[in-house]
């Protein structure tokens, strides 16, 4: 069985709340998705905006080895010459050879979104199909509402169809716009379509109802031959069928080859580079590719695991370029620790009885609002300070934050920002060093001023850039005096890691993260 992978990302998943993507981010998603394998890529609706048109012209640039680019656009206008329909000119003119036409299937949003007639939208759909297929262009044609449609009137629903089919559609698509159908609803209908139209058939879902890969898996088994979807889901309102997620499935669980198994293993880099480039951050939870899509916590799972791979995995993750994650935290067993300590290659210098006291040291650390499972680097540096032979590379001896108005000298009336200052002593080896240093705000100054004390011991350390820097209040309903957490994320240009602090006074807290991120780079560097 052959199906076709047809890619939305730049048309129906930009217009997902907050998504805004510029033409130079077009191209780059389009060289992506070509590189993944997929055979269609919705480029825009060339008769809406000038970013459009324009990349209808740069893509042609663009030396693609996998896929086609198509243009998406309405069928004329009702009461208007499909000659003279602007939608339809601006079709023609981006120089697309695959178009898809979009076109109601409903008949009650024909009469009231429309507001034409039923057979009026039937010759809108016959016109604009033909007049296209007569200028050698090959017409996908997008049945919009169909399954509401097909619910409310099927005889209607399936009049569209057929209408287009005559007019020589090359493929017909099957859209649950609003995302409600349900899989046995979608199963029947192309049951019943399959019988009656012989055209090749797609399907377009959205996820308003939370099944929108689901029952585009319905659809291939059913007979479809063509999937649409975007990258991550991206889409209106709930979004759209993942076609990472529909990949992954129609490769590894109907034995479809719609990619090759390489393409398939950069489904991950896929989805974080689009989710790089739309600036929205990356779902850890999302199927395949999340970082917690094969990550264990519980210490009965990581046991599991550790003995038998696939124990609490339903595929191995480097298939589709993810990989295993044991997390540590108090809900863990011996098992998880001795998985990480294993990884940090320590197995041999790390007793069981040491195993079993940071255990009980991290139920008590997490008790008081540390939490190690988003905090690697701080678990491994507590395991590297039991080592005898671990020196830590400095000690701090004091630290003092001061904030306050900015005195302003006459000349500098409009300056209104605050003063943060720093003061760190921490000793090095013998040597004590006592530094002073400002910043935009306290966490700033200190992370200044410990850098100061520590950068001719250690010149390295003008790699380590502080990439985030997150504060959640970690028993709430006390007010001010309630326990942070704060969460740091360095990274070192090559690498990245993430340490952890936590204290009822958010200055304490952010040192304890931000000491643990410079110490574990000098920890472990090469």
């Amino acid at each position: 069985m052959s199906v076709s992978l047809y890619d939305t990302t730049l048309r129906d998943g930009a217009q997902q709340e907050g998504i805004s993507l510029s033409l130079e981010d077009k191209l780059k998603i389009t060289l992506k998705l070509d590189e993944l394998g997929v055979h269609y890529i919705e480029g825009g609706t060339p008769g809406s905006n000038p970013k459009d048109v324009e990349y209808f012209q740069k893509v042609k640039a663009l030396s693609l080895s996998n896929a086609k680019i198509t243009a998406f656009g309405l069928t004329r206008r009702a009461g208007s010459n499909v000659k003279e329909d602007d939608n339809i000119r601006a079709l023609l003119e981006s120089g697309a050879q695959i178009i898809t036409l979009v076109a109601k299937s409903s008949d009650t949003q024909v009469t009231e979104v429309l507001e034409t007639s039923l057979e009026e939208n039937l010759s809108m759909i016959f016109d604009s199909v033909s007049y296209l297929k007569e200028r050698g262009r090959t017409v996908f044609l997008d049945a919009e509402h169909f399954f509401d449609g097909y619910r409310s009137n099927p005889d209607y629903a399936l009049k569209c169809l057929s209408t287009a089919s005559e007019a020589g559609a090359d493929s017909l698509e099957l859209c649950d716009t609003n995302g409600g159908a349900l899989p046995n609803e979608i199963e029947t209908a192309i049951a019943e379509i399959s019988k009656r139209i012989g055209k090749p058939l797609g399907i377009h879902c959205h996820d308003d109802a939370d099944l929108a890969v689901a029952n585009t898996l319905v659809a291939v088994a059913a007979g479809v031959s063509n999937v649409q979807g975007s990258i991550n889901g991206y889409g209106e309102r709930c979004g759209n069928a993942n076609l990472l997620s529909i990949i992954a499935n129609l490769k590894l669980k109907y034995n479809i080859d719609c990619v090759s198994d390489e393409q398939l293993s950069s489904l991950t880099d896929v989805s974080h580079y689009v989710s790089e480039i739309v600036n929205i951050p990356p779902n850890s939870s999302q199927p395949y590719v999340g970082a917690s899509a094969f990550s264990h916590k519980g210490g009965l799972h990581a046991s599991a695991v550790a003995k038998m791979e696939d124990s609490y995995q339903h595929v191995s993750p480097g298939k589709v370029g993810n990989e295993k994650r044991v997390l540590i935290s108090e809900l863990s067993g011996r098992s998880n620790l001795e998985y990480r300590i294993k990884e940090l290659g320590l197995e041999k210098e790390v007793s069981t009885r040491q195993v079993a006291d940071l255990l009980e040291n991290i139920k008590v650390k997490e008790n008081k609002g540390f939490q190690y499972e988003v905090a690697e680097a701080s678990f491994d540096l507590m395991v590297m300070r039991n080592l005898p032979n671990y020196k830590q590379p400095f000690e701090l001896v004091d630290f003092m934050v001061v904030v306050e108005n900015r005195r302003r000298s006459p000349m500098d009336h409009d300056n209104e920002d605050m003063l943060a200052e720093a003061m760190v002593k921490v000793r090095v080896g013998q040597e004590l060093n006592h530094t002073v240093a400002e910043g935009n705000g306290p966490v700033n100054a200190l992370d200044n001023a410990l850098r100061k004390a520590l950068i001719d011991h250690y010149p390295s350390l003008g790699q380590v850039k502080l990439l985030d820097y997150k504060v959640r209040v970690v028993d709430q309903g006390h007010d001010t005096q309630a326990v942070v957490r704060v969460l740091v994320e360095c990274s070192d240009g090559s690498r990245q890691w993430q340490t952890v602090g936590a204290s009822g006074n958010i200055i304490e807290a952010s040192w304890q993260a931000l000491s643990d991120g410079l110490e574990y780079f000098l920890a472990r560097k090469p």
